[in-house]
C-alpha cells in the first residue's frame, strides 16, 4: 500500500511543478489520508522539495502521538510523521515553517479549506515564501476510484446490508426512531465497519421520506412508512443504502402508487449511468419521472452524489452539475418523495460507474427493494 499512496503523491508533485510550486501542504482530511493512509485530526500533510528523499521529505504534521485507532489509518513506511511538542501549535502553520526551512519558494496550499486566519499565520511563518492555490487538485485525483478503493467500498457495502438485514428480522413496532438509528449503528461496528459514514436516518410515519432527517422519539406504529438512510466506514471509505418499508400491513393504495413512482425515478437513474454521459443528464432522467408525477416542488437539489473517503463528493448528479461521467466512479443515485403529514419514500443505492461491455453499473448495495410489510 506503501507504494500505491507514494504514486499518487508523486502525481500531486508532478501536477505542482508544472505550476512552479516546489512544495504543497495538504490540509483537507480526506485529502490528508488519500495520499497518506492516515488522517489523526487536525494532522497537515507536507510534500517536500525535492520528493520525499529532498532536504524536507514528506511529513505528516500532527498536534498528538498517532493512537493506532483505525478510524485513523496507518500512515505510508515512506512518509515521517512529525508530532508538534505544544498542542496549541497548528500543524498546519508548522507544516509550512518546515517548508521554509527546507528552502521552498513556492508553497502550493489547499486555499478552499484554509481560514482567512490560517492563510494570514503561513504568511507570517514564512513570508518569504510565495503561497500558491493547489485548488481541487486533489479532489480531482481522487475522482475515479483503483481497484482497492472500490474493494473497499464494497465490503462497506456489504456491512451495510448486513445491517440493515438484521433489523428488519427484529420487532419494530414501539420502537423509537432513535433506538432503531442507535441499534443499526451498533451492528455496524459489530459487522466490522470503523463506524458509521454518516448519521444514521430513521423516520417513520409523517417523519419517512424527508432527506436527512434526524431520528426523534416519535414510535414506530402500524401502517407506517418506514424510511431507513444508513452507511459504514470501512478503512475511511463510506458507502450509502436507503430503503423504505411498510409497518404491520397490507401497504394502503397509496402508499404502493408513491413508492412504484420512486422505484421508478431510482431505475431511471441507475440505468442512466454510463461512461461519457452528463452528470446533469443522470439527474433529469430521475427527476423528470417525479416531476411530471406533480412532486416537483419538493424534491431537494441533486438526486445523487459521490462517495469515497467523504460520504458527498464530486461528481454531484444535480440540474446545473457539469461535466460528464468516468468509469471506477462511484455514486448514490438516491430520489425521494415525501408528502407533509402524510410521509414519503427514499430509495437510495451506491453503485459504480462501468461501461456497458463491463456489465453496466455495479450495484454495491444489495439489500432487496421490494416494498416489504414488516
Amino acid at each position: 500500500m506503501s507504494e500505491l499512496y507514494a504514486v499518487r503523491r508523486a502525481q500531486l508533485r508532478d501536477r505542482c511543478a508544472a505550476t512552479g510550486s516546489t512544495a504543497a501542504l495538504i490540509s483537507r482530511p480526506a485529502n490528508v489520508r488519500y495520499l497518506t493512509g492516515c488522517t489523526p485530526p487536525g494532522a497537515a500533510l507536507l510534500l517536500g522539495p525535492g520528493g520525499p528523499g529532498g532536504p524536507g521529505g514528506d511529513v505528516l504534521v500532527c498536534c498528538r502521538p498517532l493512537t493506532g485507532d483505525p478510524t485513523e489509518g496507518r500512515p505510508a513506511d515512506d512518509v515521517r510523521v512529525t508530532v508538534l511538542p505544544a498542542r496549541d501549535t497548528d500543524p498546519v502553520v508548522a507544516a509550512a515553517g518546515l517548508a521554509a526551512k527546507a528552502g521552498a519558494e513556492v508553497l502550493a496550499v489547499e486555499e478552499h479549506h484554509l481560514t482567512v486566519t490560517r492563510h494570514r499565520a503561513l504568511s507570517q511563518v514564512a513570508p518569504r515564501m510565495r503561497l500558491a492555490d493547489l485548488a481541487c487538485a486533489v479532489e480531482a485525483q481522487r475522482l475515479v476510484k483503483d481497484d482497492d478503493e472500490i474493494a473497499c467500498l464494497r465490503i462497506a457495502a456489504e456491512i451495510s446490508d448486513q445491517a440493515l438485514g438484521e433489523l428488519l428480522e427484529s420487532i419494530l413496532v414501539g420502537r423509537t426512531e432513535r433506538h432503531l438509528a442507535l441499534e443499526l449503528e451498533r451492528r455496524l461496528v459489530d459487522h466490522g465497519a470503523d463506524g458509521p459514514a454518516f448519521a444514521t436516518s430513521v423516520a417513520t410515519g409523517p417523519n419517512s421520506g424527508r432527506a436527512g432527517h434526524l431520528p426523534t422519539d416519535r414510535r414506530v406504529e402500524e401502517g407506517d412508512f418506514l424510511t431507513v438512510g444508513l452507511g459504514a466506514n470501512y478503512r475511511g471509505y463510506r458507502c450509502e443504502i436507503g430503503r423504505t418499508f411498510v409497518i404491520g400491513t397490507t401497504p394502503a393504495d397509496w402508499q404502493i402508487e408513491l413508492y412504484d413512482l420512486v422505484f421508478a425515478a431510482q431505475k431511471a437513474g441507475r440505468e442512466a449511468l454510463a461512461p461519457g454521459v452528463e452528470c446533469h443528464e443522470v439527474d433529469r432522467v430521475t427527476r423528470h419521472i417525479l416531476e411530471t408525477a406533480g412532486h416537483g416542488d419538493g424534491l431537494g437539489p441533486w438526486t445523487g452524489h459521490g462517495v469515497g473517503l467523504e460520504i458527498d463528493e464530486d461528481p454531484q448528479l444535480s440540474p446545473g452539475a457539469m461535466g460528464k461521467l468516468d468509469a471506477c466512479v462511484p455514486v448514490t443515485v438516491e430520489p425521494g418523495v415525501h408528502i407533509p403529514g402524510r410521509g414519503g419514500v427514499r430509495i437510495d443505492d451506491t453503485l459504480v460507474v462501468r461501461p456497458e461491455a463491463d456489465g453496466g453499473p455495479e450495484l454495491l448495495t444489495i439489500t432487496t427493494k421490494e416494498l416489504l410489510a414488516l
